[in-house]
């Protein structure tokens, strides 16, 4: 495995994924756990990509 390569890379991947878990268990205001419209449009407003 050839890791992150630095601190800020892990930092903000771990971030990531810490975002995802609390999508996917509904844990965001107003946000439903199934409704994957809603969670695609928060992910695209927190990423900036393009859902």
């Amino acid at each position: 495995m050839l890791g992150f390569g630095s601190f800020h890379t892990a930092r903000r991947t771990l971030a990531g994924y810490e975002v995802m878990a609390m999508v996917r268990k509904g844990q965001l205001w107003k946000i439903d756990g199934r409704d994957m419209r809603a969670q695609a449009t928060v992910i695209a407003e927190l990423f900036q990509v393009a859902a």
